[in-house]
C-alpha cells in the first residue's frame, strides 16, 4: 500500500513539475503581441491533467503527505492563467473564470491550514490576496505582523476608498442600457466617412508619485481599462449567477481528508471555456496592454509591435497619464512676460499641477516648427532619478503616426504634445489633451494626488467627475436627484451625437472613428469636460484649466454653443450649484 502511494506521489510531483514549467513559459510571455494562444492551450491541458489526477488519487496523495495548500496552489495557478489570458485578450469570460477560482480558494481557506512559520506559503497566500483585490476587492480584518501583508492591505484600503467614493453608480464599462442612445442610433448607423476605422488595440499607462494603485494597476489605468470594455448584459446576467455557483462548487472541498466533488473535473477547468458565459449580443472588446512604470524604450517597443500587427483600416489608442517635466522655468517666463502666473482669486482652486504656459510648446521660426519643439518637454513614466530612461518626448510618438492613432495625454505638460498636430508621418491623428491644471470648488475636499486625474475621471465617469469638481458626493445626494442628473446628461450626450453625425464641418479624423461606440463616447465626454471647465473657470485665466482636442471639433459643440451651454446650465441648476459657474463669460 505504501509502495503504491509512493508511485502515485511521484507521478503527481512529475505532473506538477511539468505543469509548472509550462506555466513559467506563459507567465513570461509579453502582454502584447498576437499568436500566443497555443501556449495557453498547452498549459491549460497540463493543469487539467494534473487536477484530474489529484482528484482521482486524493486519498493516496494525502497518505503520502499532500498538503492542503498544494491543492490551493494548483487552483491559484489556474486562476492566474485565466487572468493573464484576460489581460492579453480583454475577453471578460476569462476575468470571470479567474474570479470564480480565486473566490473559491479564499472561501475554502486552502492556505490557512499552513503553519505561520512557512514563509513560502504565506507569500503564496499574499499573492492570492493581491490578485483577488485586483479583480474586485476583498475585506480583510486579519491580524498579523506580516509586513508585506500589511502593505497589501494598505494598498487595498487606499484603492477602495477612492473607487467606492461614488457607490451604487453606473458601471465604468460601456453599458448598452445606459450608454447606447436610441435617439442618435439612426444617425450613427447611416453616418459614413471616406474611411471608417475599427478600434482594435489600446496601450494604457500612468505614473504619478504616490498615486493610488493596487499591485500593478493604478487608479487612472483601472478607470480607463474598464471604460474600454463592454458591460455584460441581457442573457449573460440571467445565466451567470447559477453558473458561478456551480463552478465555485467545482473547486472541491477537502474536509478531513475526504473528497467532495460536486461537478466533476471538467466543470472546474474548461479549456474551451463555458460558451454560456459569452454574451452574443456584444462585440469583442478592444485588446488592451496595461504597462506599469515602463522604461520608455519598453513603452515604445510595445507600441511598435502593436503598430506592426494592427489590421488594415484599424486605429490604436494610446493613453498616458503622467507628470511632466518641471514647469517652474515656465512660471518665471510667464511672469516676466506679463502673463498670468497666479491662481484665480475666484471660487476655483487649483490642484497639484504647476503653472505652465500652454502655448510654450508652439514656438515657431519663420512659420515652421523647430526640431527642438519635439524635445523641449517630456512626460515622466517613472522616477526622475533614472533620467532619460523614463522621459517620453512628443518626438518619440511621431514614428507611430504612420498608422491611425487616437492619443490621450493627461499631464501638466500635455499641451507640449500639440506639436504632433501637423507633424504626422501618415494620417492626421486624433489628439485629446488634458488641462495643465485641474479645477475644484473646494481643494480641501479633494486630494488631487490620491483621487486620480480629473481629466481621466471626466472621460470615464463624467457625472462623478462633475460631482467631485463642485464638492458634492453621490452618497450625500438623494438617489432620485442623482438619477435625474444622469438622465440630463444622457439626453445631452444623445443630442450632441446627432449634432456631430450631421455636421458639415466635422473633420475627417473624427468622422472616421465616430461609429465606434468607445471612441464616440470618449469624444462626447471630452465635449462635456471642455464645456464644464469653460463655464467653471473665469475666462481671464482659464486657458491652463481647459482641455484641448486636435483637430478642432465643430463650433456647434463648443462651450459657447447654446445647445452645449444649456445642458451644463440644466445640470448645474438641477444640483443647485449654478452659482459656481460663469455662463455669461463663455
Amino acid at each position: 500500500m505504501a509502495a503504491q502511494s509512493d508511485v502515485v506521489s511521484k507521478t503527481f510531483r512529475a505532473l506538477v513539475e511539468s505543469a509548472d514549467r509550462k506555466f513559467a513559459r506563459v507567465r513570461d510571455l509579453p502582454s502584447y503581441g498576437r499568436d500566443q494562444n497555443h501556449y495557453f492551450q498547452k498549459v491549460f491541458k497540463a493543469y487539467l491533467r494534473l487536477w484530474k489526477y489529484q482528484q482521482e488519487n486524493r486519498s493516496k496523495l494525502v497518505e503520502a503527505g499532500l498538503n492542503r495548500w498544494e491543492i490551493g496552489e494548483i487552483a491559484s495557478r489556474i486562476g492566474q492563467l485565466y487572468f493573464n489570458k484576460y489581460m492579453r485578450t480583454s475577453d471578460l469570460r476569462f476575468l470571470i473564470e479567474a474570479y470564480v477560482f480565486y473566490e473559491a480558494i479564499l472561501h475554502r481557506k486552502y492556505f490557512e491550514g499552513a503553519k505561520a512559520k512557512d514563509v513560502g506559503v504565506r507569500f503564496k497566500e499574499l499573492r492570492l490576496i493581491r490578485r483577488i483585490g485586483i479583480l474586485g476587492g476583498i475585506e480583510s480584518n486579519r491580524e498579523t505582523n506580516f509586513k508585506e501583508w500589511k502593505l497589501v492591505v494598505q494598498e487595498i484600503v487606499r484603492f477602495l476608498e477612492v473607487d467606492t467614493a461614488f457607490a451604487n453608480t453606473r458601471p465604468l464599462r460601456y453599458c448598452v442600457l445606459f450608454d447606447s442612445r436610441p435617439t442618435s442610433h439612426p444617425y450613427v448607423a447611416r453616418f459614413h466617412a471616406r474611411k471608417v476605422l475599427k478600434f482594435k488595440d489600446a496601450v494604457l499607462t500612468s505614473y504619478h508619485r504616490n498615486e493610488v494603485k493596487f499591485a500593478e494597476i493604478t487608479l487612472d489605468t483601472y478607470r480607463m481599462l474598464q471604460c474600454l470594455e463592454w458591460e455584460p448584459s441581457g442573457s449573460f446576467y440571467q445565466k451567470h449567477p447559477v453558473e458561478s455557483v456551480n463552478q465555485t462548487r467545482a473547486v472541491e472541498s477537502y474536509e478531513n481528508g475526504t473528497i467532495t466533488d460536486n461537478s466533476g473535473a471538467s466543470g472546474l477547468i474548461d479549456i474551451n471555456l463555458a460558451a454560456d458565459l459569452t454574451d452574443p449580443t456584444l462585440p469583442q472588446n478592444p485588446r488592451k496592454v496595461v504597462l506599469y512604470r515602463p522604461y520608455t524604450t519598453h513603452f515604445l517597443a510595445v507600441i511598435a509591435t502593436i503598430c506592426e500587427e494592427l489590421p488594415p483600416e484599424s486605429i490604436m489608442l494610446i493613453y498616458i497619464s503622467a507628470s511632466g517635466k518641471g514647469a517652474q522655468s515656465n512660471v518665471s517666463q510667464m511672469e516676466s512676460s506679463g502673463g498670468s502666473g497666479k491662481s484665480s482669486k475666484n471660487k476655483v482652486v487649483s490642484g497639484r499641477f504647476s503653472e505652465q504656459n500652454s502655448s510654450a510648446s508652439e514656438s515657431h521660426s519663420n512659420g515652421k516648427r523647430e526640431s527642438s519643439d519635439y524635445y523641449d518637454n517630456c512626460l515622466w513614466l517613472g522616477p526622475r532619478g533614472t533620467a532619460g530612461s523614463n522621459a517620453l518626448y512628443p518626438g518619440d510618438i511621431i514614428p507611430f503616426t504612420r498608422r491611425p492613432l487616437f492619443l490621450i495625454i493627461d499631464s501638466d505638460s500635455s499641451h507640449a504634445f500639440k506639436v504632433l498636430h501637423g507633424a504626422e508621418r501618415g494620417e492626421p491623428s486624433a489628439l485629446l489633451f488634458s488641462p495643465l491644471k485641474p479645477a475644484f470648488k473646494n481643494l480641501a475636499g479633494v486630494d488631487a494626488t490620491h483621487n486620480g486625474s480629473q481629466f481621466t475621471f471626466f472621460l470615464t465617469a463624467p457625472l462623478q467627475a462633475f460631482y467631485q469638481m463642485v464638492g458634492l458626493s453621490s452618497i450625500d445626494t438623494d438617489t432620485d436627484v442623482y438619477n435625474d442628473a444622469e438622465e440630463i446628461l444622457s439626453s445631452a450626450f444623445s443630442e450632441w451625437e446627432v449634432i456631430l453625425c450631421t455636421s458639415n464641418s466635422l473633420d475627417l479624423v473624427w468622422a472616421q472613428v465616430l461609429s465606434d461606440p468607445f471612441l464616440r463616447r470618449l469624444i462626447i465626454r471630452f465635449i462635456f469636460c471642455h464645456s464644464v471647465l469653460s463655464c467653471f473657470c473665469p475666462q481671464r485665466d482659464n486657458e491652463q484649466y481647459l482641455p484641448v482636442c486636435l483637430p478642432h471639433l465643430p463650433s456647434s459643440v463648443s462651450p459657447s454653443s447654446e445647445v452645449v451651454r444649456s445642458a451644463v446650465l440644466r445640470l448645474s441648476n438641477h444640483l443647485k450649484v449654478a452659482d459656481y459657474f460663469h455662463f455669461d463669460d463663455v
